[in-house]
């Protein structure tokens, strides 16, 4: 960290700049001004006003902080096996959670401490300014109440997903009732948002409405885990409930595509996953043609994602779902920040949150290029350098 008393900060010599603002996406040879943690000025190099700070981004590309929307932190264990066993030719069928929930109620405080804040050091290095946290792997009201509470150290935007999968010490009935009453009861007032692995092994359509509904209730908002493993209801589940955002959509009908379209439910695409379990990759194309509000996010877990890199989940975008280069950066900043219901993050517009990356690169289009290779060269959050 560069600590500065610096209220303002000019960068100029901007070779690129992506704003992810639809009123002017790309601007060249560009400056922009960050006074008190916002942006106030952008406009053509050669006319930046004066601040208290000058940083010569000397022809780079600058691109909004990166906005994870879906990630799974606070856990413990490795189930560097279960990997292992997928690339050697095993299906991936969720089992593994179960693995990951017994090493998390297992684990003290300090040390699910310790490794979340690895985990978020490691997405900070790689340019992402805004992360949601979901719980799911305490799965007690104990061990979920805590998880959130750990998440809260570092986001705003935490998730309880007591509804991740059925513990084996009970059965789906009690355990839902478990969920929508004590467990909701004890968690609602650390989280923003209530979340359900809606699939087959997890949870069915109706148990996941009573899920989502309690939740709503409650005063959460609404994201579900859908259609990851096969069509089924999680998708239009979704969009019933007035969710921000369905996340996965590997595979979706006909119907499921209209449904997200004409509800403005944004599809969140998590390519490491696909990419960890061999599993087909979503048609973000598809989406795309019809209309449909899409965002890439890292699903950073310890069984079926294990990345905290955005940079690498806009290259797998790129190559393997149909998205072109700028698809997936606005996917990866603007989309994100729509699937979290945010207006002040995801974009550099005057008025949003002075979050930015400068690439070691004249593009974006580097990300996925050059795939593999470090080109975040600096992070800056709220108009104060991290990296």
């Amino acid at each position: 960290m560069w600590p500065s008393d610096a209220n303002s900060t000019v960068f100029t010599e901007i070779g690129l700049l992506f704003t992810a603002d639809p009123e002017r996406e790309e601007i060249r040879d560009a400056a922009l001004v960050a006074e008190n943690g916002v942006v106030r000025w952008i406009g053509p190099s050669g006319d930046a006003p004066a601040a208290d700070e000058r940083v010569g981004v000397e022809g780079r590309a600058v691109i909004p902080g990166f906005v994870d929307s879906h990630a799974h932190l606070v856990f413990a264990g490795d189930r560097t096996e279960e990997f292992a066993a997928r690339m050697a030719g095993r299906p991936y069928t969720a089992g593994g959670i179960r693995a990951t929930v017994a090493a998390t109620r297992a684990a003290t405080i300090p040390e699910l401490v310790s490794t979340t804040a690895l985990l978020v050091a490691e997405m900070t290095t790689q340019g992402t300014t805004t992360f949601e946290i979901k719980s799911g792997y305490g799965l007690t009201v104990e061990h979920e109440r805590r998880s959130l509470e750990i998440a809260r150290q570092f986001t705003e935007e935490t998730t309880f997903l007591g509804a991740h999968v059925v513990p084996p010490e009970t059965t789906p009935d009690a355990y839902v009732e478990l969920v929508t009453g004590p467990m909701l009861e004890a968690c609602a007032p650390f989280a923003r948002w209530v979340d359900v692995f809606c699939e087959r092994g997890a949870f069915g359509e109706e148990h996941a409405r009573r899920v989502l509904a309690a939740g709503r209730a409650a005063g959460l908002q609404v994201r579900v885990h859908a259609n990851q493993l096969e069509e089924g209801p999680g998708v239009r589940l979704a969009c019933e409930m007035g969710a921000a955002s369905a996340d996965h959509c590997t595979y979706l009908a006909d119907a499921d595509v209209d449904a997200l379209a004409s509800s403005g439910v944004v599809a969140t695409l998590l390519p490491g996953a696909e990419f960890s379990t061999r599993s087909p990759y979503p048609d973000a194309r598809r989406l795309l043609d019809a209309g449909v509000a899409v965002a890439l996010a890292t699903d950073c877990n310890p069984g079926s994602s294990f990345t905290t890199s955005m940079p690498f989940c806009v290259a797998l975008a790129v190559r393997e779902m149909g998205m072109t280069p700028l698809e997936a950066v606005r996917a990866a900043t603007r989309g994100g920040a729509r699937a979290l219901r945010r207006t002040d993050v995801g974009a550099l517009c005057v008025g949003s949150r002075a979050d930015l990356v400068i690439l070691e690169a004249p593009s974006y289009v580097h990300l996925a290029y050059r795939p593999g290779v470090p080109l975040v060269a600096q992070v800056w959050r709220g108009g104060r350098r991290l990296v």
